[in-house]
């Protein structure tokens, strides 16, 4: 297993092909609503791709909001969850997030998730809100505790 930095339209796409699987097909997210303008290689984000097997499995991606690093887009094929492939997910993206020079990173995390982001020392910080028709909750990670 491994995990890279997207840097080839290829990439790009298999990230794509596994976004759209997770969030369209299992989880009804509107296809419109899944890619928009930071879906770039060149972009304002960086995107990440993990390997299991030689095969893309899992991505996410980060992009910087006044400073902050916000984690995106994060899942996993259905056969591939529960190998840890989403710690490595986070890790990579905060370790982006760390390289540009932010001290906190925030997601919009789904609330059946919430337990894997506090495990990873996200602590929550909003009410319950819907997005694309899901549940989901702020949560935000001081960096300076990483180390």
């Amino acid at each position: 297993m491994y995990i890279k930095r997207i840097t080839i339209d290829e990439d790009l796409r298999a990230a794509f092909a596994i976004r759209k699987q997770v969030f369209v097909k299992e989880q009804g997210v509107p296809l419109e609503d899944e890619f928009d303008q930071f879906d770039t290689i060149e972009g304002t984000c960086e995107h990440v791709l993990v390997h299991y097997n030689e095969q893309p499995v899992g991505t996410g991606r980060i992009r910087f909001i006044n400073g902050v690093g916000k984690l995106e887009r994060i899942c996993i094929l259905e056969p591939f969850r529960k190998f840890g492939i989403g710690k490595i997910i986070i890790k990579a993206l905060e370790e982006i997030a760390e390289e540009r020079g932010a001290s906190q990173v925030k997601l919009h995390g789904q609330t059946q998730a919430e337990g894997f982001y506090k495990k990873l020392g996200y602590r929550t910080s909003s009410a319950i809100f819907m997005e694309d028709g899901i549940p989901h909750i702020l949560m935000l990670k001081d960096l300076s505790t990483i180390k």
